[in-house]
């Protein structure tokens, strides 16, 4: 077999690879002969039909599996004599020519071919000892607590009917009964009897249940309505519909006295162990946000010190899985890049810089990983599936073979556990001073700066 870089072009490699036409016949013969005593053809017994005939019958057959093994093996030995590490899968280039075609297959020519392949950048990692982060932090407050008490309390509160001719307003529950059409035609599931509607709590098709406001029992309406474009039933998807509304009873929400009843009611034995969990989950939620600014600040970091051109296939597909999600959620919002304060020229600029950061800080971790050998365990792996499948009572089962079966899925969620080690690595090695900082800070969204 002959090798031969044709090109070396930044992190594109070309290589032409000629496999002389013994190579094949003797990797052909070889094939035929472990076949000799499998092979049952009619008119020969068992282990007795000769290799010239095996060959007529199956040969080309033969032949192309020959070369496709050929050519994955010449292209592994290609990788592994020049110390390659590829961003993308060898692109093959066969011959087109059926003449030649028929010739490499028939074992009368050489097999000529070309590879591409797109190499990994050489990445220089930084000094993390010089690295200098502020972690903010800020305590949980009595007021917090209080705060989520009282909107606990305000979920558990009973609703008592409202007078005969009153209205409905916000925060009221109206008992409804309804039928959706389109263009004046009922559509399938648009038909609801004696629905609850806690109006303002945003759990109907944006739109509906501020109509509601100043019916009365009793009383019928026309609602109109846009489904989402991404609303699941594609029939109704971005579609304008109206709902034939009847109000059947309106109810006005009562108070909830903060005792021990409320505690009981929450699972809990008394109003201070109450607290005394709210506190608790408060303060995993501060210790959460307080990571992500963390994590956030060392992100910006190793993106300012690791400056390289990222692969352009690597690049393309982020840009490509970006750009996607984006004009989805446009298309959802039926806005458009106009009414985002921007162009279309300008905002694709913009998230390609993103698609840039990601792809190189996602090598950068990559590389710190496989420097200083962090992995992520096999139980480690099967805590976070036990974790999915906790999210999916009844499922359970149904979820850990999804997962066991499924190495993609698997990789998913590999990756977040392996980047927030790498991320905890780095961390033990910068300098981390404390700041405190206000719970809006705290949990004020960055949204100036560009996504991980």
């Amino acid at each position: 077999m002959q090798v031969t870089e044709t090109l070396s072009d930044g992190l594109k490699r070309e290589f032409k690879v000629v496999v002389p036409l013994s190579d094949l016949a003797a990797r052909l013969d070889s094939k035929l002969a472990e076949m000799k005593d499998r092979v049952q053809l009619k008119g020969f017994r068992p282990g007795k039909v000769p290799v010239t005939h095996i060959k007529k019958v199956y040969g080309k057959s033969v032949m192309a599996e020959t070369i496709e093994t050929v050519v994955r093996e010449a292209n592994a030995k290609i990788i592994t004599d020049n110390n390659l590490k590829l961003a993308m899968e060898p692109k093959v280039n066969l011959p087109e020519n059926q003449e030649e075609i028929e010739k490499i297959i028939s074992g009368s020519s050489d097999l000529s071919y070309t590879v591409a392949l797109e190499v990994l950048p050489k990445i220089t990692l930084a000094d993390f000892k010089t690295i200098s982060l502020e972690r903010p932090v800020a305590d949980v407050s009595d007021e917090e607590v209080d705060e989520t008490l009282n909107r606990l309390a305000s979920q558990s509160r009973p609703f008592h009917p409202k007078a005969e001719d009153a209205a409905v307003e916000n925060d009221d529950k109206v008992t409804i009964s309804f039928t959706g059409k389109l263009d004046g035609v009922p559509f399938e599931g648009g038909t609801g009897e004696d629905i609850g509607v806690n109006v303002g709590s945003k759990t109907f098709i944006p739109g509906f249940e501020e109509q509601l406001i100043g019916m009365k029992a009793g009383e019928n309406r026309i609602i109109t309505v846009r489904f989402p474009n991404n609303y699941l039933s594609e029939q109704l998807a971005g579609k304008e519909a109206t709902f034939d509304v009847t109000a059947k009873s309106i109810e006005a929400p009562g108070t909830v006295e903060l005792n021990d009843d409320l505690a009981k009611q929450a699972g809990m034995e008394t109003l201070d162990k109450l607290k005394e969990a709210i506190r608790e989950q408060l303060t995993k939620n501060h210790t959460a946000a307080s990571r992500s600014k963390l994590k956030r600040q060392l992100l910006d970091k190793l993106d300012a010190l690791h400056k390289f051109d990222p692969p352009p296939s690597m690049l393309e597909e982020e840009f490509n899985a970006v750009w996607s999600q984006v004009t989805g959620d446009l298309d959802s919002k039926n806005r458009t890049f106009a009414d985002e304060g921007t162009t279309e020229e300008k905002a694709r600029e913009d998230y390609r810089k993103i698609a840039d950061r990601r792809v190189r800080l996602g090598l950068v971790l990559a590389e710190i990983g496989e420097k200083n050998q962090i992995k992520v365990a096999d139980e480690e792996l099967s805590r976070a599936v036990v974790d999915q499948a906790r999210q999916h009572p009844g499922q359970e089962q149904q979820v850990w073979d999804y997962y066991r079966k499924n190495p993609q899925a698997m990789g998913q969620l590999r990756a977040p556990l392996f980047e927030e080690k790498v991320v905890d690595f780095i961390s033990e090695l910068a300098t981390v001073t404390e700041k405190k900082v206000s719970r809006e800070d705290l949990f004020k969204q960055d949204d100036d700066q560009p996504a991980a």
